[in-house]
């Protein structure tokens, strides 16, 4: 069912009644969940443009759900609405509110922080779940005066010293140097980024939790197809995640190896246009686009794949490498962010130098001759250490210690 946000009869207001009584703890979520990838939405919903599918934040969703000492509310901005809408799904509140479009970043996300406070002076949260800075939840977070914690997705301060970023991420990139150390608590992925927060911000209180996988790379059957060796590529084809490299190393490589790719994401039109004009027309044709998949349709993908190709020039920690590292595949990958706590060379892949076009040539090479990589295979041994590094199930009790952290501390 769902509510006008205002009104009794919203399912936050029933629910505050039931938790009152007992120890459940109240996490509300500022963040820009996906909503629009569940199922069974209410149909007023149904028609919203698909966002990024950020299935870390649904792994873990899947996960603390089903915690009986949480009850969970995530709290998501639109500007594709007639009004605010919430409603209960598996266990959760979901508060779907109507923003200006245009207003946000130029108020400093004051108007967010206007629409959320609404909405929390209702839940009255017991900790506040910032995902991210991009879109200005950890800004918002530290304003509403709740114990909260800040989850970095990208780390904007880095990338914007890597690769040229657009004004909307340099603008973020700023405010990220404002918010973070704001923070009672940030929570991080990889060595790497763990080390640059703290030689940058020596007394931000940090966290290294890993997103993990959805169980359904976890399972994937391996059935690769070698005949021709099947590459693969997941993310957004740009500049910034190495898209002239893995486009550059294929087209020296079309004449030595039999191979096809297959590229699973967004793709910026005019970034494709400027490749196709500075390749051979032969390349285009063993390359293939798919777009806004489920995890089970990549997984059924990744099952296939012989080896994954990653030539990011600035990663924090891929989700796209993860999901190949638990489901099996060999990665070649260039050496970057926390992208070497994943790959280990000579057990399930390969790393370059990062912006390094001959290197990563030579590492594909390297990788079709390998044992096992080249059959689509990696060591005994590796696929369980990753699965349970990146295990969603690790993920969730991480964060579960985080919010109680916080909490003690208030």
């Amino acid at each position: 069912m769902w509510q006008d946000e205002v009104g009794d009869t919203c399912p936050f207001a029933r629910e505050r009644q039931f938790v009152m009584g007992d120890t459940t703890k109240r996490v509300a979520w500022i963040s820009d969940f996906p909503i629009e990838w569940l199922s069974d939405l209410p149909a007023p919903l149904e028609s919203l443009p698909k966002q990024h599918s950020l299935t870390w934040q649904r792994v873990l969703f899947d996960e603390l759900k089903k915690d009986q000492r949480l009850k969970l509310h995530v709290i998501a901005l639109r500007k594709h609405l007639e009004r605010d809408y919430s409603f209960d799904k598996e266990g959760a509140v979901f508060h779907l509110l109507k923003v200006p479009a245009g207003l946000r970043g130029p108020t400093l996300f004051w108007v967010d922080t206007l629409v959320i406070k609404r909405v929390l002076q209702k839940v009255r949260p017991d900790v506040l779940h910032a995902w991210g800075t991009e879109r200005g939840a950890a800004l918002v977070a530290h304003r509403l005066r709740y114990p909260y914690i800040v989850t970095i997705q990208g780390l904007l301060m880095w990338y914007v010293q890597m690769v040229p970023l657009n004004l909307h991420f340099r603008y973020a990139s700023f405010l990220e140097k404002i918010c973070l150390p704001r923070a009672p608590l940030v929570t991080t992925e990889s060595d790497f980024a763990v080390q640059y927060l703290r030689k940058r911000f020596p007394k931000l209180p940090i966290m290294q939790i890993e997103h993990a996988s959805n169980w359904v790379f976890h399972q994937v059957l391996r059935r690769p197809r070698t005949q021709p060796i099947r590459f693969i590529f997941v993310g957004t084809l740009d500049q910034r995640k190495g898209g002239d490299l893995l486009v550059a190393a294929l087209d020296r490589l079309k004449d030595e190896l039999a191979w096809e790719l297959l590229v699973i994401g967004a793709v910026e039109e005019a970034f494709l246009k400027q490749l196709r004009a500075r390749t051979s027309h032969e390349l285009w044709s063993r390359i293939r686009f798919k777009r806004d998949l489920s995890p089970s349709e990549i997984g059924a993908e990744l099952s296939e794949a012989t080896i994954m190709l990653f030539p990011t020039r600035a990663d924090t920690s891929p989700n796209a490498v993860k999901e190949a590292v638990v489901a099996g595949v060999p990665v070649v990958a260039s050496a970057v962010g926390g992208i070497p706590d994943y790959v280990i060379p000579e057990e399930n892949g390969l790393l370059f130098p990062a912006d390094n076009l001959d290197a990563f040539v030579d590492a594909i090479r390297a990788a079709w001759c390998h044992p096992l990589f080249g059959r689509g295979q990696v060591a005994p041994g590796s696929l369980g250490k990753m699965r349970d590094y990146l295990s969603p199930r690790r993920m969730a009790q991480r964060f579960v210690e985080a919010y109680q952290r916080v909490l003690k501390t208030e």
